[in-house]
């Protein structure tokens, strides 16, 4: 068990933040990706991904921090977690491709790219993967039991919401009037009476 949770940790510690990390590259500067073009920047974010990952795989000892054991009650924690998360990931996988999921709207060069997703899952939340990504984040760090693990969730939260804030407002001026109506009608979040 010590191994599974040990992977967990390092896993958590060298993908997350580079991805997040990813959107924090692409929505405060989508003007420049926009004109720099989608084969260029991929590959630089592609490069910068990779590259983080290794650094990261690097000092994985120093991201991970204690270890507090093995906890049934965490690893029962992190079930009740994980099995929401995946019927997010399976509901939102519907409706949000995987050229949307890395951007691939954003970046087309009239910056009209792609269509508001409001249907299915997106009716109840704006935001169903990145509750999918807090929640599995919360998930895997219970398991893994590690301080680093908790620290990243937390940060993970706070990153998360900060990215929201940068799409809706790419969102709000991409589809205008039509995205005012659908934050007015759906939360960001939590759902109003459930999904």
């Amino acid at each position: 068990m010590s191994t599974a949770r040990y992977i967990i940790a390092v896993l958590l510690m060298i993908s997350l933040p580079p991805a997040i990390a990813w959107w924090y590259v692409i929505h405060p500067f989508v003007g420049f990706w926009r004109r720099v073009g989608k084969p260029i920047t991929y590959m630089v974010l592609t490069v910068f991904f990779l590259g983080s990952m290794v650094g990261l795989f690097a000092i994985r000892d120093a991201l991970v921090l204690t270890d507090f054991g093995t906890n049934w009650i965490l690893i029962g924690v992190a079930t009740v977690l994980v099995i929401p998360t995946i019927w997010l990931s399976i509901a939102r996988a519907k409706y949000l491709s995987f050229a949307i999921l890395v951007g691939v709207p954003e970046l087309e060069a009239d910056g009209a790219g792609g269509k508001l997703l409001d249907e299915g899952i997106y009716a109840v939340t704006r935001n169903p993967r990145y509750v999918e990504v807090a929640m599995g984040t919360l998930a895997y760090a219970s398991f893994a039991n590690y301080l680093g693990g908790y620290i990243l969730a937390v940060l993970t939260i706070l990153g998360i919401h900060a990215v929201v804030v940068f799409e809706e407002k790419e969102l709000g001026e991409r589809f205008g009037e039509q995205y005012d109506a659908y934050k007015a009608r759906v939360p960001r979040y939590i759902p109003r009476g459930g999904v």
